[in-house]
């Protein structure tokens, strides 16, 4: 993704912020809202299905991750996408670029 496009969705999620913690909240309304989920990624070499994103308390955005029964919950900075990714990952990017966790 291009740095221009980067830069125009980082401001489309951070518009009305006045603070990082807005921006945050930000990205997670919006990575929420355009996320497809569920989707299939490997982690740690296990296919997993993401069912969907949650904001902690400590103000992180996780994608929370279902293999079988078990329930594992990882930072978005961390969250190998497949090839190609679900659609709205963009913001996903528009996220680690921001927070610069990429």
């Amino acid at each position: 993704m291009s740095k221009r496009r980067l830069a125009a969705l980082v401001e489309e999620a951070t518009v009305d912020c006045y603070n990082e913690s807005e921006a945050v909240v930000g990205f997670f309304t919006m990575i929420e809202d355009h996320l497809r989920v569920p989707f299939t990624t490997v982690v740690l070499g296990v296919d997993v299905e993401v069912t969907g994103v949650e904001l902690t308390q400590r103000e992180e955005i996780v994608a929370v991750c279902a293999r079988g029964k078990q329930r594992q919950r990882i930072p978005v900075c961390d969250l190998p996408l497949p090839s190609p990714p679900p659609l709205g990952a963009e913001w996903i990017e528009a996220y680690r670029h921001w927070a610069a966790c990429a």
